[in-house]
């Protein structure tokens, strides 16, 4: 394997600049590329903090994007607009989100989820937000969960696949 050179960035405005990429262009990569690349998987996360590596491998001209995004339970806080979860989610609701919002943070968390179906994440991420103290759309979310297989929801997680499936 050819010599790995590392470009750790943490970036808070959904945007990675030419600026934050000056080592790749010092190897010849093509910063307007990797730019591009990233900026497509963290553009939904502006003024959320992300973690990104990037992994050169110059003598091949190749490189790996790995991105690190917030844990699921401050994406769905975030959504929210809730500061933390319930110390008691069974009584206390601290805010609402709709099920487009769950596809979205789905699609963030792609590569963290252990399913490569988005509805299948949406059902995963409702039991993060039962959990949390999230009513979704008004209701507990082992309702939307039902809602959700009998195919209440199928016009809004097909609205969602194309981006699902591009990231």
């Amino acid at each position: 394997m050819s010599e790995v050179k590392i470009i750790n960035l943490s970036v808070k405005t959904g945007n990675v600049s030419q600026k934050d990429l000056e080592e790749a262009k010092k190897y010849g990569f093509n910063v307007d590329e990797i730019a591009e690349k990233i900026n497509k998987r963290i553009g939904a996360l502006k003024e959320k903090e992300v973690k990104i590596t990037i992994y050169l491998y110059p003598s091949v001209k190749d490189y790996i994007i790995e991105v690190k995004p917030p844990t699921v339970t401050e994406l769905l806080l975030w959504k929210a607009k809730a500061k933390e979860p319930s110390g008691d989610p069974a009584h206390k609701k601290v805010g609402d989100i709709k099920v487009a919002d769950l596809a979205e943070v789905a699609i963030i968390m792609k590569n963290e989820l252990l399913t490569r179906d988005l509805k299948k994440a949406v059902k995963m991420l409702l039991g993060s937000a039962r959990s949390i103290g999230l009513t979704v759309e008004g209701k507990d979310p082992k309702d939307v969960q039902k809602e959700l297989e009998s195919g209440t929801y199928d016009k809004i997680i097909e609205d969602y696949i194309k981006d699902w499936e591009e990231h």
